[in-house]
């Protein structure tokens, strides 16, 4: 990338204000737990503001980054739905687009206005927010695991079904039995209380979305 991206509203996020932690410092703490990537543009596509996940993903230059400032995309139609979009969004309509990738999976971003002046003005910003790349990070599936006292191997398992495989392509992956899956899957269901894999992958899906740069961290 060509470009030192945009990093928030203070240099040091640490710092405090007249001896009191600064709250605007603090939400992008906050910003930088999230897996999902949270970035703030102008209108026009010049970037302001990226939070961890988000300088990840435009530091990959997989379907969007940055030069020169401003936003950039894999082709001009991509390019172009972007710039709708975020005209849109500055005239207070949200969008959705879904960017081609250079590899893996297109780049899918919600682009919604953010902030409004006085007397109808329209907003002054555009937030974009991006989709996980994945049902569910590793970090957060290793916290589910522990806080339902998963095997090592039930985890493996659990995070396969997660990927979207059956219990057929699972057992093909890890190179075991379909009826070693269906036991995995047995005892997953009655240590996590759910009712099939649809539900104990859908609890999966819904918990909350902290970026996977705390692996290092310690988990309890």
């Amino acid at each position: 990338m060509n470009d030192t991206l945009g990093r928030g509203v203070a240099a040091d996020p640490r710092q405090r204000v007249d001896g009191r932690w600064n709250p605007a410092a603090g939400l992008d703490l906050v910003l930088d737990e999230l897996a999902y990537g949270v970035a703030v543009s102008s209108g026009s596509g010049e970037l302001l503001h990226a939070n961890q996940a988000a300088r990840h993903e435009l530091g990959a230059e997989r379907a969007l980054w940055v030069q020169q400032g401003r936003l950039h995309a894999q082709s001009q139609a991509d390019l172009r739905a972007l710039m709708d979009a975020l005209a849109k969004a500055s005239c207070g309509k949200r969008s959705l687009v879904t960017l081609a990738a250079r590899r893996g999976t297109p780049l899918v971003v919600a682009v919604v206005p953010v902030g409004r002046g006085g007397h109808g003005a329209q907003p002054s910003h555009v937030a974009l927010l991006f989709a996980r790349a994945c049902v569910c990070e590793s970090l957060m599936l290793c916290f589910f695991a522990r806080s339902h006292s998963l095997t090592s191997a039930e985890e493996n398992v659990l995070g396969i079904l997660c990927q979207g495989l059956s219990a057929p392509q699972a057992a093909r992956h890890l190179n075991v039995a379909v009826s070693t899956i269906r036991s995995h899957v047995r005892s997953l269901c009655a240590k996590t209380r759910t009712n099939g894999v649809r539900e104990l992958v859908s609890r999966v899906a819904m918990l909350p979305p902290v970026a996977p740069a705390l692996l290092g961290e310690a988990m309890h």
